[in-house]
């Protein structure tokens, strides 16, 4: 499943944190001034740009040593 059948949400709580999730799991939470980072990044950003930045924020995004079946 790539980012496009199944791509990541986020949101931002009251208290500044990120919540990303996906398939309606929170995956992890960003907080502090990461979190004010994220949210720069996000905004104005394109959709594909923004589930990349989010694939690499949750450490789930290819690292180029995977191989093909």
């Amino acid at each position: 499943m790539g980012l496009t059948e199944d791509p990541f949400d986020w949101r931002t709580t009251k208290d500044g944190q990120v919540l990303v999730s996906r398939g309606g799991r929170v995956v992890t939470t960003v907080r502090g001034a990461a979190a004010a980072r994220l949210l720069a990044r996000l905004t104005g950003s394109s959709d594909d740009e923004a589930q990349q930045v989010l694939a690499r924020v949750t450490g789930n995004y290819k690292r180029g040593n995977e191989r093909r079946g």
